[in-house]
Parts: structure tokens; sequence; C-alpha cells
């Protein structure tokens, strides 16, 4: 009962003494520091910062590390002008991290990570920005999708710890500059489509100078420039892609796209597409089933804020904050404005209750990128964390001198189960007194122990590795949902956990959303007070539900398409 007295304790706001979370990236070997090649320029695009992913790239059954690096940036450069020094020798590279977890002396089990990426042929030297993650040709292994300032790279998992890079025969290269990708099945025929999100149309030779308030150089908002086009992909099941763009609508509308998420959020069986675009109306493109969308954002309520403007949304994520059903929205933005919860009447229509759930005032002084829905409790309420670092020079820390004055501390918040947050970043622990500038978040039970994990980038900085303290112990259920043909984890299903007497628990299958990162594809769901469940029904894409009783707590369950469960 430690998890729930502790859980009480923070909604009353009594005093706790144990952190929430511990930074283990050192102690775990998950060692990796960011270089963005900053020369002094004010590039924008070395302000933008990266994700990472997690996933089971060997299918051990734990989660491993993927994470993006920067390189030096401007024509004629030389590292001896870089502000900060590179972590390493040239070329710098993404690095693959594998997590073989192990058992401590006091029956704990800890994460321990091993730099693989020479040993796996990830060949990734580019300005690494985004990650998706996913089945794209159905063989059972986890392939990556790299989104780059510059030319993308389609990372085949040979599923002998070795991967391939199939850009140019599967056709999914943009040369542009993209962030958000998405691995997600619109046409419903089994096989996982790509989207991807450009930024904006920078170079070197065009980029504008912009000055900070105290008139020191500093960077320029991205409406200095030109919007691009998003690109959609169509999986046409034999190892390739087709360029879909324009055929399916998407083509029409541009924005600065640097979040994105799927998820049904009307509620007719398909998967929809929602684009958080920077300083830019957002998009919720609504998929029709003919193979075209519509974006509805405008008429759903989620293109701006309650005010009626756009707002620099950069990270975003999908998911049932009120326990009603359906999927909700929250995204994050820049100092000035409050990041934004949208939540969702069921039929796809959203309305800002940003202030009303107490979550505006606590944002308004910082920036924000990466974030996530977590149960870090296990109480079946989902909690909220943000990765914050400014985009513009904080005169403050400019004063003293700082070289890269954007440093903010990251944020959490507890969700008590009444239409309120309550921020809980004080008793979170030292990993949240650290002032970084974080970008990237990827969520996952790192451990295996049943509460979410966190790894959060920081842009020319280490990576952390957040373990949770609280929640291991709890009662809850994890569930990884797969074909029984083998193939990988069947992103977009919905699962209904039904516990008696408590309210039912929606979860979806996702690894995407954020700013620029993958997640766990695994669901793992407190059950509070409940030691048992009722039954748990599940909502494959397209249309086919599976029910399951006797589920088993405390452990992970594997539940197959039309062929029963395997537990682990």
């Amino acid at each position: 009962m430690a998890v729930f007295w502790a859980a009480r304790a923070l909604a009353s706001g009594e005093p706790t003494n144990q952190e929430l979370f511990v930074d283990r990236a050192g102690s775990t070997g998950l060692d990796f520091v960011h270089f963005n090649g900053m020369t002094g320029e004010y590039y924008l695009v070395e302000v933008n910062g990266f994700g990472g992913a997690l996933l089971d790239y060997d299918n051990d059954g734990d989660l491993d590390v993927f994470l993006l690096q920067g390189q030096l940036l401007g024509p004629g450069k030389t590292l001896a002008e870089a502000v900060f020094p590179p972590p390493g020798p040239p070329p710098l590279s993404d690095r693959l991290f594998r997590n073989d977890l192990e058992v401590q002396a006091d029956g704990t089990i800890l994460p321990s990570f091993t730099d693989v990426t020479e040993k796996s042929g990830i060949h990734a030297i580019g300005y690494g920005m985004g990650v998706a993650t996913g089945d794209y040709d159905n063989n059972g292994w986890t392939d990556l999708y790299v989104t780059n300032f510059g030319s993308n790279q389609m990372l085949r998992n040979n599923g002998d710890g070795t991967f391939s890079d199939v850009t140019e025969e599967t056709g999914t290269d943009d040369i542009r500059w993209s962030v958000p990708a998405a691995f997600f099945d619109f046409d419903s025929d089994g096989w996982l489509d790509l989207f991807v999100g450009n930024y904006v149309d920078f170079s070197f030779s065009r980029r504008q100078r912009c000055p900070s308030p105290s008139g020191a150089p500093d960077y320029c908002a991205p409406l200095s420039y030109q919007a691009v086009s998003d690109r959609l992909f169509r999986n046409r099941g034999d190892g390739g892609f087709e360029d879909v763009t324009r055929r399916s609508g998407i083509h029409g509308e541009y924005g600065n796209a640097l979040g994105v998420v799927t998820a049904d959020f009307n509620g007719d069986g398909r998967i929809d597409l929602y684009v958080a675009n920077d300083m830019s109306l957002n998009q919720m493109w609504i998929n029709l089933g003919d193979g075209t969308f519509r974006n509805d954002a405008l008429i759903a309520g989620s293109a701006v804020n309650e005010e009626g403007r756009p707002e620099a949304s950069m990270g975003v994520v999908a998911g049932d904050v009120d326990a009603d059903g359906d999927e909700d929205l929250f995204m994050t933005h820049i100092d000035g404005e409050t990041n934004t919860l949208y939540i969702n009447d069921g039929t796809g229509l959203f309305r800002d209750v940003t202030d009303r759930w107490e979550l505006g005032v606590a944002s308004r002084t910082s920036t924000a990128f990466g974030t996530a829905w977590l149960d870090f409790d296990q109480d079946g309420w989902l909690d909220l964390i943000i990765a914050n670092g400014a985009v513009s020079v904080l005169e403050s820390q400019l004063r003293q001198g700082d070289p890269y004055p954007l440093k903010q501390i990251n944020q959490l918040f507890h969700n008590l189960g009444n239409g309120r947050f309550e921020e809980v970043t004080d008793r979170a622990g030292a990993a949240f007194e650290l002032a970084e500038v974080s970008r990237g978040l990827a969520m996952g039970d790192i451990d295996n122990d049943g509460d979410p994990d966190v790894v959060i980038t920081n842009n020319s900085g280490p990576a952390r590795l957040l373990i949770n303290q609280w929640g291991a112990g709890g009662n809850w259920v994890g569930l990884r949902l797969v074909e029984p043909s083998g193939q990988g984890d069947v992103l977009g299903t919905r699962v209904a956990i039904h516990r008696h007497g408590q309210p039912t628990l929606w979860r979806r299958v996702q690894v995407d959303g954020s700013y620029a990162s993958a997640s766990d594809p695994r669901i793992v769901a407190g059950l509070g007070s409940s030691t048992s469940i009722d039954k748990i029904e599940v909502f494959w894409p397209g249309g086919q539900v599976d029910t399951w009783s006797g589920v088993p707590v405390g452990g992970y369950i594997t539940l197959l398409r039309r062929h029963g469960k395997e537990q682990h």
C-alpha cells in the first residue's frame, strides 16, 4: 500500500521523503552527450534539438535506447570554432545502446547499457532531429526511421542485431528539414505507412539575423522562414513505399511541423493524424477511409487555443486523461504562452481546458518540447511530464556568462482524478532540479518493474535516464498486442481494462507523440487499488474486438489477435 499512501500524500500536499525519479544514465552505461555544432552564428537548426527512441530492437524483452547526434554547422567552419567540443572524434554518429537487465544484490533490477552502434552496422552521420519506430516490413523486428536536417534514413532491422540503410530502395527520403515522423496504418491493410513532418525552408545562405531584447544576437522565430509541406508515404507491402502526399490531400496545407501523434480522434475506427505546428495553425487530419484526409482542426477546436490564437506548438501527446474513453490532446508551447490541454467530447470536437485543469500558470514561464502521459504512481490516472528549455536567449543567464543561456528545469504534474493537475516538480527529486536545455522525451518501462521510466535528451548536453522510484510494488498490468503471424506491435490498438467498481482504463498501443521521439509500444496500466481485472477488451485496427478474462496482474502479457495470451 506504500504506493497509494504516496499518491495520497502527493494529492494532499503532504511531504514525502522519497525521490520520484532518479537519474541512472551514468551508472547504467547510457553514456551520451549531444553536440549541436554551434559556432556562435545562431543558426536556427542548432536550437531546436533532437529526440530519441525506446525500442526492443533485439526482441529480448527489454527496452534499448537509440539517440540522435548533431554535427558541426556552417560552411567553412572547423571544430576549433565550435562553442562546445564534440564528445568524440569525427565522424559523430547516432548511437544505439543495448539494454541487458541486471539483478542487484538487494533484488532490484537495473538496466545495463552497451553501445552497440558499430556492431549494429548503423551509419547515421546526418544532423539528427527525430526518430520513428515500427515494423514496416512485418518481419517481427522493429525498424527505425530517422529524420535529419537534410536527407532522412530508413534503417531496416535485419533480425540478427544489425540494421541496413534501405532509404533509397524504400523510396522514403526527404532532403528537407524534417523533425517529427510516425508509422501508422492509415488504410488498414496491415502494413505500416509513414508520415514525415517538415519544419521550415532554412539554409545557411538564406539565414536571417535576429537580436535579443538587449540587442545581442539571438535565434530567429520560425516565421522568419517559409513553411514547407509534410509528406505521407503509403506502404505497398512489397518492401517499398509510394508518396501519396498529393493524393491524400495533405499537400494542400503547410505548417511548421514539430510534433505528430496518430489516433482515432472521432471514434469512427480509422486512425487520424494530428500535427503540432510551431507558431502556425495545428492540423487535425481526419481519415476519410478512401485514402484521403480532411483537416478539421478549426472546426474541431484544436487548431488554436481558447483565445483563438495559434501557438508555438512543439510536442504533442494523445491519451484518455479524463477516463471517458476518448483521445484527449496535450501540447507544449513557448514561454509567454501556456501549454494547452484539449478535452475530446468523444466525437472529435475539443475544448481548451488548460486553466480549468490548472496547467496554464505553471507553464507560462517555460518553453516546453517533449512530453508524455505517464501514470507514475500507478493509481490509474495519467500524469504528465514535460521537458523544458528556452529557444531565445535568457538575459539573466547571458549576463552570467553562460555560453548557452537557454536552460530551464523540467516539470512533473500529478493527475488528481478530479479534473485538476497538481505540479509536483519540487517533490520529484534531484533530477528535476537540473536546469538544462531539454528537448526530446521518450517514455517506457526500462527496468520492467511495471512503472514508467523516462529518457530525456538535452541539446548540447548529456542524456538523462530517469528511473521511477515510486510505482514499483503497486498493482499493474503490462500488455503487448501483436499479430499471431509474429509481426511487430499492432500500433493504434485500443484497450479497455475493466475493473470491478472502478472506472474503465482506456489505453492505446502508441509509440509516437512527444517531440521527435518514440516510446515503449507496450501498454503499462496502473490499476490503483484494484487487485484483479474483470476483463480486457482489445479493439484492433480494422474493427475486430477480442475479449480476455482471467488476466493476471503484476506482469506482462502478450495478447495475440484471436489466439489467446502468452505470459512473460
